[in-house]
């Protein structure tokens, strides 16, 4: 069975791992980009998301643009982590694609209510976008059939701060909108569903390494010398299929930066998480509670708080990830995205 998706990115090397994630799943029909400004500013958001489905042969999905700025604070971006244009050492092709003429607020409620009570949506930068859309139809979450947001940290060191993680770090007051939000609608009722959050306590486990990347260029047909931390600073993938010379080339990237932090010759792949779990989400092991985000703390801004012992007497709106098989992630991902970068070579 197929599935309508809605991907709000703000793409960014490990966006671009998530959405090559769902169009090479035969269970996705992606109907919507959101373009969010967060890994790198927005319009660079939009031109890597369009050169994206050109790399990957698609054309007729909408991909809109979302604010250029959080809600109330200045734009920080991350081209340390992702590289001067958000997709490391890889460079996209130029399309003659086009943005949607409406924004990304706009284009959530569009595709929730084309989609009413079966649209997937997966929100894997800053909540921007998202919370512009609650204030147009705050009956959104009702029209959803499932959200999961990557974002926060819970029991967990922060990785922008020591308590709070990029996402909701960059725009803090979208993500308390957010949460509120998500009770907000069923006006009083228990929510028929709740948002699934995966914080960095549990997308930290899903480690890509040079090893399993060339299991992927194995899976695409393509054969390839494993990455190694000896290797040349930026040196290119010399792979003879497309897509998997520009998920080698940025993957490099983010390989150098997470071992300048100290975290070993790998990368995280906390957006391709969740993009798996919105479709099967069996992949996690959740727990509901109440999430709240630390707006004013001199040290703690950007927090998100798990009310595990239910202090607040609140309903719940959360299902937060609390464990995951990375195995099981790793080969979905390697045969699903193999595959598919097969097929676009071809």
């Amino acid at each position: 069975m197929t599935h309508p998706v809605f991907a709000d990115v703000d793409t960014g090397v490990d966006d671009a791992m998530a959405l090559t994630y769902l169009f090479a799943s035969d269970d996705a029909e992606v109907v919507g980009i959101a373009s969010t400004a967060g890994n790198v500013p927005v319009h660079q958001v939009c031109r890597n998301n369009l050169g994206l489905l050109q790399l990957c042969g698609l054309s007729g999905i909408p991909v809109s643009q979302g604010a250029e700025a959080p809600l109330s604070t200045p734009l920080r971006t991350a081209e340390d982590t992702h590289g001067p244009q958000g997709m490391g050492y890889a460079r996209l092709p130029a399309t003659e694609q086009r943005l949607t003429g409406h924004d990304a607020a706009d284009a959530w409620v569009r595709a929730a209510q084309s989609h009413p009570g079966e649209l997937i949506a997966i929100a894997v930068g800053p909540l921007t976008n998202l919370a512009l859309a609650l204030r147009k139809e705050p009956a959104l979450p009702t029209l959803l059939r499932r959200l999961v947001i990557m974002g926060g940290a819970f029991d967990y060191r922060g990785n922008t701060t020591p308590v709070a993680e990029w996402n909701i770090s960059v725009d803090p007051e979208a993500a308390a909108e957010v949460f509120g939000g998500w009770t907000a609608a069923w006006g009083g009722r228990p929510p028929a569903h709740l948002p699934i959050v995966l914080g960095l306590n549990l997308t930290e486990n899903i480690a890509m390494t040079p090893a399993l990347l060339n299991r992927l260029a194995t899976a695409a047909g393509v054969t390839a010398d494993p990455m190694s931390v000896h290797d040349e600073r930026g040196a290119r993938s010399a792979s003879a299929n497309p897509l998997i010379a520009v998920l080698e080339d940025a993957m490099r990237f983010y390989f150098e930066f997470h071992h300048d932090q100290g975290e070993g010759y790998l990368a995280h792949l906390h957006d391709p998480l969740a993009a798996a779990v919105a479709l099967d989400p069996s992949l996690v092991e959740c727990r509901a509670t109440t999430v709240d985000v630390e707006l004013t703390g001199t040290l703690t801004r950007g927090m998100t708080i798990a009310d595990w012992s239910n202090r607040w007497g609140r309903e719940h709106n959360a299902l937060v990830g609390v464990g995951v098989d990375p195995g099981v992630f790793f080969d979905r991902f390697i045969d699903r995205v193999g595959a598919f970068a097969r097929q676009v070579g071809s």
